[in-house]
């Protein structure tokens, strides 16, 4: 009785084939590069067949590592508290992923900047093999609770980075006794984070609100165990042009 192939080892086989086919091409083009009767044009046509070649293999690392990461990254407990409700802290969710990100070769960083209409928190993920990705966030500087400019802004950028690293990720956070509320009625979000919701669907294709109508009526009736996932996958839908105006 034959043998039976998991798609694991489907998996494998197909990526062992893609990179002998990569290399072969690599092989290829540093052949023509060190033949002086190249004509320069080609040559500078072959370099960037190369580039693209080494982009598509980066990519397709960076796929499989983010695909076999997913299955490790839990469900972060909202241990923070705020005007708004509990939330997961910056520090629970990098202390949690941080070994995970290292094993699978992933770091994360963050780029800040201080615009006219607010502070734009975007995060960065990096894969070892090359590729990266990358989302942004536009927050308002955080004047409650009478902070002054430094704490405002500090504030606001913890607050975007949480939630653009949660957008990375695909991170879900859980409030601390949803092991023992399993049949409770669902927690809706917060109106602050339900205006996030809103904010972001003004900038969603009209298809896109249908759906979200459709399933939900309100963002302000989103249960609030649906607000990571769904706003990252707002935020993948979003036009930038649209939603900087």
């Amino acid at each position: 009785m034959p043998t039976p192939i998991s798609p694991h080892t489907d998996r494998n086989a197909s990526d062992t084939e893609s990179l002998q086919e990569t290399t072969a091409i690599i092989q290829v083009i540093e052949r023509a590069a060190l033949n002086p009767d190249v004509d320069i044009d080609k040559m500078e046509r072959l370099l960037q067949m190369q580039e693209r070649v080494l982009d598509r293999q980066a990519l397709l690392a960076y796929s499989a590592a983010m695909a076999a990461m997913q299955t490790e990254l839990p469900s972060i407990a909202e241990r923070g508290q705020g005007n708004n409700g509990a939330y997961a802290t910056l520090e629970d969710i990098v202390d949690t992923v941080r070994p995970i990100m290292r094993r699978h070769g992933f770091a994360v960083s963050f780029r800040i900047q201080t615009q006219e209409r607010g502070i734009q928190v975007t995060g960065i993920l990096m894969h070892e093999a090359g590729h990266r990705e990358e989302t942004s966030m536009l927050l308002p500087t955080d004047i409650s609770g009478n902070k002054n400019a430094v704490q405002a802004f500090g504030s606001s950028t913890s607050y975007g980075k949480r939630y653009v690293l949660c957008a990375l990720l695909n991170i879900t956070t859980r409030g601390q006794d949803d092991d023992g509320q399993a049949n409770a009625p669902a927690k809706h979000v917060t109106p602050f984070q339900a205006g996030q919701l809103n904010q972001l669907l003004t900038a969603c294709p009209s298809t896109t609100q249908e759906w979200f109508a459709g399933k939900y009526g309100g963002a302000e009736q989103v249960p609030r165990s649906d607000f990571d996932k769904l706003r990252a996958s707002l935020q993948k839908r979003a036009s930038p042009h649209r939603q900087s105006h």
